[in-house]
This record gives structure tokens, C-alpha cells and sequence, in this order.
């Protein structure tokens, strides 16, 4: 008898071993489908968020909103393309936005900033290959939040040449405004780069041309002058102040 029942508890226990085995195996698929699933939905969403951030991007359009809180009736253009897509696409809709987890939705400004960084990445690449050994020109606009100065515009420069292997003694054109730190003939960027190689030849900047003629020839106009003032002044008004712009918003919504 006592053979009997040892025989009888390792039977069970090897029961219990096999089921153990199929119940871990039963888990093991049931993990690798819902991690599946998973894998499979964040790619559609960060896919809708690619595609959305190409297309502002291509429009030139801005991405983030004045108000992106719940309950705001338009939370910007880059929140409510996705929203518009989503509308046309029940696979999108059931991930993006307040279907999708609170640790991938893949639409805050960080996600947007790298997926715009890869995207210009690209187009500069790109642009790159077409370049190939055949020579250029650039055209430069500084901004007022660096320094300006003519020698740090030029190491900046050199800098981004450099990284994408275009030599300077290939460039056969300069195109800027006519600040005195971009054109000045002894000390400005233009003069710079004329030292490194006198085939580069500057241009007055034909958009800042265009845009020059366009204000003198507003002066003629009465009534073109007046809303240009009446612009300015309104603009010098709002910007400095929140307060003042979200009043502007609010009368214009009305």
C-alpha cells in the first residue's frame, strides 16, 4: 500500500508538473500576443504623429496651440489633425489621443521637436546629395537671440559646411540683408568669406529687396500707409502683454 500511494503522489506530481507547463506556455502566448498588440499599436500611433508633423511641416503651419487643456474647443494644429484623422480611421481612433496610454501618445512638444529634428535631418541630407561637387551659394538671415557679429556668423557657418563636407572655396554666391555686420565691405561676413574665396560674390537679398520696395511703395498709398501704422502700433501694444493677447484672441473668436 505504501508503494502504491508513493507510485500515486508522483503521479500526481508530475500531473501537476505538465499542468504547470501548460498553463506557463498558455501565459507565455498570451504575453508575446498582448506585446504584440502593443508594439503594433504604438507604431500606428507614432506613425499618425510622423505623418501629422510632415504635413504641418510641408504647410509651414505652427503646431502647438493657445490652449491645449481637456476642455479646450481647439487645442492647436498639430492635436487637432490628429484628431481629424482619427475621425476618418477607426484602427487610429481606438490608439491615438485619450485611447493611448499616459506614457506613449506620442504628441508632447518633446515627441513633435525630434520628430520635426528627423524630418529636417532628412531634407538637409537630401538636399546634400543633390549639392554632389557642384558649387553653391548661401543665403543667411542672423537672428537676434545669438550673438551677430560677423566673425561668429562665419564660424557658424563653416561649422554647419563643414559638417556636411562643403567646402568654402566652392561657394559662388553670399545673398543678405544690408546690416553693416552681414554686407560691410572691410569688416562684414561677406568680406569674410571673400578672403577664403574671391568667387563669392554677394547679392543683396532679393526677398529683403522685394520686401523694401514693397514699403516704400506703400508710402504712396494713403490708405496702405495707415493700416501699416495702425498695424504696428497695434502689434507693439498686444505682444507686451499676455493679458492683451489673449484679449485680442478672445475679440477675434467673437
Amino acid at each position: 500500500m505504501k508503494g502504491k500511494n508513493q507510485t500515486s503522489h508522483i503521479k500526481i506530481a508530475v500531473k501537476c508538473c505538465e499542468d504547470l507547463k501548460n498553463y506557463s506556455r498558455l501565459i507565455d502566448k498570451l504575453i508575446e500576443k498582448q506585446t504584440s498588440k502593443e508594439l503594433e499599436n504604438n507604431r500606428l500611433r507614432l506613425k499618425t504623429s510622423i505623418e501629422c508633423a510632415r504635413w504641418l511641416a510641408f504647410q509651414a503651419c505652427t503646431f502647438k496651440g493657445h490652449d491645449e487643456s481637456i476642455d479646450s474647443k481647439n487645442k492647436g494644429n498639430f492635436i487637432e489633425l490628429i484628431k481629424f484623422t482619427s475621425t476618418f480611421n477607426d484602427k487610429v481612433a481606438s490608439v491615438v489621443l485619450e485611447n493611448a496610454p499616459g506614457n506613449a501618445k506620442y504628441t508632447s512638444p518633446t515627441i513633435q521637436k525630434e520628430i520635426l529634428h528627423i524630418l529636417a535631418s532628412n531634407v538637409r541630407n537630401a538636399i546634400r546629395e543633390e549639392i554632389g561637387d557642384a558649387k553653391f551659394c548661401i543665403l543667411v538671415d542672423e537672428a537676434r537671440d545669438e550673438d551677430t557679429t560677423a566673425l561668429t556668423l562665419k564660424n557658424e557657418i563653416c561649422t554647419v559646411l563643414s559638417r556636411y563636407n562643403l567646402h568654402i572655396e566652392n561657394i559662388r554666391g553670399q545673398e543678405y540683408d544690408r546690416a553693416s555686420n552681414m554686407h560691410g565691405e572691410w569688416n562684414g561676413l561677406q568680406a569674410l568669406f571673400l578672403k577664403d574665396c574671391p568667387y563669392a560674390y554677394y547679392v543683396h537679398c532679393m526677398a529683403h529687396r522685394l520686401q523694401l520696395a514693397l514699403v516704400t511703395a506703400s508710402r504712396e498709398v494713403k490708405d496702405v500707409h495707415q493700416f501699416f501704422d495702425h498695424l504696428v502700433n497695434i502689434i507693439n501694444i498686444v505682444v507686451g502683454s499676455s493679458k492683451r493677447n489673449d484679449e485680442l484672441q478672445h475679440a477675434q473668436a467673437e
